[in-house]
């Protein structure tokens, strides 16, 4: 089963934003640790390749549409 670019990007972005908040909390809790870097890295990640997979659908949408 093949997921389109936009629900892969929807599925990253909310995913960077469960992270971020487990780090929030981590960091509220127990302060700057490895497991809170760990986190904000996770998230960055995530958020990031959630925006490059929607950008991706939009740029296929009107390709395809040019056509």
């Amino acid at each position: 089963m093949r997921y389109s670019p936009l629900g892969s990007g929807i599925l990253y972005i909310l995913l960077g934003s469960l992270f971020t908040y487990f780090a929030i909390q981590n960091v509220q809790e127990d302060g700057w640790g490895f497991f809170s870097y760990l986190l904000v890295i996770l998230a960055t990640f995530d958020i990031g390749s959630g925006v490059k997979m929607i950008a991706i659908h939009f740029k296929l949408k009107k390709t395809v549409r040019k056509k």
